[in-house]
């Protein structure tokens, strides 16, 4: 993967400058994946694709696939969030809006900026892509 030294250094300007760049998550997902936590950029992106559903068949059924795949209890990449943010999606996956997992959203967000973002910037996955941007 090609990328210029300065789109890598804007990464460690911000968490969203990180998330704005296709190349950005899928660095700071391969990150993710050696600590186990993948599913947190899966489901902050899944959610970035929710939001721009059109029709409401199409919204109530990507939100049934994010609740499955995210949220409900044992899912297979079950999100760390309070149960009470839990409560409210299953309540309101039958009859989704397109801020059904804005709250699930913020709290995931929150955790990889102050918790997995700070990480990243000093892995050897994000040192080494450094130095290999430098060298072109």
């Amino acid at each position: 993967m090609v990328t210029r030294v300065e789109e890598a250094l804007a990464w460690a300007e911000s968490v969203d400058k990180l998330l704005q760049c296709k190349k950005g998550q899928m660095v700071f997902g391969e990150f993710l994946k050696t600590e186990y936590s993948e599913e947190n950029i899966l489901f902050w992106l899944a959610c970035e694709q929710y939001k721009k559903v059109q029709s409401i068949s199409e919204m109530r059924a990507t939100a049934n696939r994010i609740y499955s795949e995210f949220v409900q209890v044992d899912a297979p990449r079950q999100i760390n969030i309070d149960c009470g943010t839990r409560e409210d999606i299953t309540e309101s996956v039958s009859h989704p809006t397109r801020a059904s997992f804005d709250r699930a959203q913020r709290l995931i967000y929150r955790l990889m900026a102050k918790d997995s973002y700070p990480r990243f910037l000093k892995s050897d996955i994000y040192r080494t892509l450094l130095k290999q941007s430098e060298r072109r």
